[in-house]
């Protein structure tokens, strides 16, 4: 696993569920709008950006960038070619 530098979110303040909160609210989201909004424009991909919620060692939550990408590598190691069609006498069923 790589040893990467966390990114936490701006602008996005996560806290645990009240005291009385039912057991389906797992968590609190609050957004400071113009702020969380900049942290999205500089760290978004494709569209779409990808968050973690968790606790520190001190249980305090908060929320991360997922930095993770995919390897472009198959189940045996080898290149994925994308564009590479299938030949339908190939597939098992």
């Amino acid at each position: 696993m790589e040893n990467t530098e966390k990114i936490f979110t701006e602008g996005l303040i996560v806290k645990a569920p009240r005291e009385n909160a039912p057991d389906f609210v797992k968590c609190s989201l609050s957004f400071k709008v113009e702020e969380f909004k900049t942290f999205l424009d500089k760290h978004i991909n494709n569209g779409w950006i990808n968050v973690n919620v968790k606790t520190s060692k001190g249980g305090k939550w908060y929320a991360e960038l997922d930095t993770w990408k995919p390897t472009q590598t198959g189940s045996q190691g080898a290149n994925i070619d994308k564009e590479a069609p299938t030949d339908p006498d190939s597939i098992p069923f």
